[in-house]
């Protein structure tokens, strides 16, 4: 190829790493053939698990305490939930570098919408594209949470109204015409964000989606009935919430979660084929990935929030095209925060500042190794829950500013069934995780965080001066 590489990213919302595996639980074979010619990375993560604050991590390389957005910005006003300054953004880089840009479909990374200040040519953002389906509209299915004083929640439905009725079809199409346009003028190269809300709540599905699924036969979460009688109260009283949920319910749920994971995958097989059809397949860097994953009955749970775990924060990466090998499978921890990092070598072969990791040094057998780990950070959805999550090879470490900790070996309890973090024999495990811990707070300038020695904040396992040592 004789000029720089396009870049397709697509984003999903609450879309767990599942649902694009081999023999999974979701049938979406064009999402699984990008990953075979690609780069499948398994355990990657969302540095937060909510919208906003991982939106920005994505396209600014940092970590929410950073860039400021600590929270959704539609849940709270501000100065809450604002960038910081003038934080870096990989689309304005490569905007300046001379490549034509396109953003459709959900935002969330800050409360303006004016694209153009952060590198986009051309967008068309959240609800301006398609009107929002009515959730008062005859469903079939539908079951609703209802509790004595708060509004009754929708949790899922089906609709008889056809897939190409649908927001997420609307946004595939004009991802279509951008990259048919964009082959008019080989010698630019573009960028491109599609960005869904499905399989976001609700999951109300059309039928010839949803009927692709037996809800009968899909299985329950082996954690599902996980009591929790070792980790924070508050995930207990979130299980409430969801006790009246039955086994059919569950499942029914489940499959209009998968239907809508179909639904998606539909529209990257036709947005795949235009790059094929306008001959641009070779020259397009396909990222596909989401904000954050869903519970969907894992531990009692459902959707995300406080509650760590892996079914919320693990997240499909895939990456294909030049520059990327194909059929590579990285085992290792990852995050959302290196995608900047990695777009930026993929396309001007340069470095970019922030706190992500280049993930091109996973590609191939030769390239040198990145340290097995991932960060993340909870600042407490509208309610206060100061949170820090370490994974390092195959444990996890959860720092609770308002509970006990927690501690996982994901290895031999992949399902989180069991609390580490108060076993004697795994105390000096545990201080060893909260010190990788620190040293990523020192690292990304967390001075609030790090700076907590005063005597009601010393409840950590080992204090922040232990993240000052060498690893």
């Amino acid at each position: 190829m004789s000029r720089r590489p396009n870049v397709l990213l697509i984003v999903t919302d609450q879309q767990r790493a599942d649902t694009i595996d081999p023999g999974g639980p979701a049938r979406t074979p064009h999402l699984q053939a990008l990953a075979e010619r690609g780069v499948r990375f398994e355990r990657c993560y969302a540095p937060n698990p909510i919208c906003s604050p991982t939106r920005a991590s994505m396209f600014t390389g940092l970590l929410p305490h950073a860039h400021g957005v600590e929270d959704v910005t539609h849940a709270v006003t501000p100065p809450k939930a604002e960038l910081k300054g003038d934080v870096p953004f990989w689309p304005r880089t490569l905007h300046a570098a001379g490549y034509r840009t396109g953003y459709f479909g959900k935002w969330h990374v800050e409360r303006s919408e004016a694209l153009e200040r952060f590198g986009f040519d051309t967008y068309a953002t959240e609800l301006h594209l398609v009107n929002v389906p009515s959730e008062r509209r005859a469903l079939r299915s539908a079951r609703y949470v209802r509790q004595e004083g708060y509004r009754d929640f929708l949790l899922c439905g089906v609709t008889e109204e056809p897939a190409s009725a649908t927001r997420e079809h609307a946004l595939f199409e004009r991802g279509i015409e951008f990259v048919r346009a964009a082959s008019a003028d080989a010698e630019v190269p573009w960028v491109l964000v599609v960005a869904t809300e499905a399989p976001h709540d609700p999951f109300v599905a059309p039928a010839e989606c949803r009927d692709r699924y037996d809800a009968s036969s899909l299985p329950l979460p082996p954690n599902a009935h996980d009591p929790l009688t070792d980790r924070p109260a508050i995930y207990r009283r979130l299980q409430r919430v969801w006790e009246g949920l039955d086994e059919a319910e569950t499942r029914e749920a489940t499959a209009c979660y998968l239907a809508l994971c179909s639904l998606i995958d539909d529209g990257v097989g036709r947005l795949l084929a235009a790059l094929d059809e306008t001959g641009q397949t070779d020259d397009t860097v396909v990222i596909f990935t989401s904000d954050h994953g869903d519970l969907l009955g894992a531990h009692g749970l459902w959707l995300k929030g406080v509650p760590p775990f892996e079914e919320a924060y693990r997240v499909p990466l895939v990456m294909a095209g030049p520059g990327v090998p194909a059929g590579v499978r990285h085992p290792d921890p990852v995050s959302l925060v290196d995608l900047a990092a990695t777009i930026v070598r993929l396309t001007l072969d340069e470095p970019f500042v922030g706190h992500g990791r280049d993930l091109t040094a996973a590609f191939g057998p030769s390239a040198h190794t990145l340290a097995p780990e991932a960060y993340a950070e909870f600042h407490g959805q509208r309610f206060g829950y100061t949170q820090r999550i370490v994974w390092y090879e195959h444990h996890k470490y959860v720092f609770n500013g308002f509970d006990e900790d927690e501690l996982y070996d994901l290895r031999h309890d992949p399902h989180e069934e069991r609390n580490l973090a108060r076993d004697p024999e795994h105390a000096a495990l545990l201080a060893r995780m909260a010190a990788r811990m620190w040293r990523t707070a020192h690292a990304t300038n967390d001075t609030t965080f790090v700076d907590a020695h005063y005597g009601m904040f010393r409840f950590a396992p080992v204090g922040p001066d232990v993240g000052l040592e060498p690893a």
